[in-house]
């Protein structure tokens, strides 16, 4: 009797804490339900000028490590592929829907430390700064092996500066 009822209370503590993270989730969901649906990954995107593998780290909003996107399965940390062509960029995302950023959406790319509960050493993580209707987001990756960060970070540079802006019509 000594341990069942520690045992019983310490079950009963974490019961608690993954209703509060299941409250947490449904919440943020429903704060984040004004991001517009994902434009769809293109059927035949062609050859990419550069790919490598890693992990999806997740979507936070720009400037807002900790805030991740939810919505659309953007928040879901995954192993993945990065594929840039001349029209966009690629996530082809293990088990979540793959994610596919337009060129002319695409704002920035920068090395970083971390994001989102992921912290690696010091511009580790590839960040691709990017538009989606009114929300600017930040999308993190890791590439496996470090020679491919410097491959993909040159590729996206290019890709960038050569797209057409995507306010370039509104006058921002």
């Amino acid at each position: 009797m000594d341990k069942i009822l520690p045992g019983l209370a310490m079950l009963a503590v974490v019961a608690v804490v993954f209703v509060l993270l299941a409250v947490g989730w449904r919440n943020r969901l429903k704060r984040q339900s004004d991001v517009e649906q994902l434009p769809p990954a293109p059927s035949a995107p062609g050859e990419p000028t550069a790919a490598a593998e890693g992990q999806y780290v997740a979507t936070t909003t720009a400037g807002d490590w900790l805030d991740r996107i939810a919505v659309h399965g953007l928040g879901i940390r995954t192993n993945s592929t990065l594929e840039v062509y001349p029209h966009g960029v690629l996530y082809g995302r293990s088990g979540a829907p793959a994610l596919y950023i337009p060129a002319a959406s695409l704002t920035e790319v920068r090395q970083d430390s971390g994001m989102a509960g992921k912290f690696v050493e010091k511009d580790g993580l590839l960040v691709l700064g990017w538009t989606h209707g009114t929300h600017e987001l930040d999308t993190g990756f890791r590439t496996r092996r470090a020679a491919d960060k410097d491959v993909l970070y040159q590729a996206l540079q290019e890709l960038i500066s050569s797209a057409p802006a995507a306010g370039a019509t509104s006058g921002k």
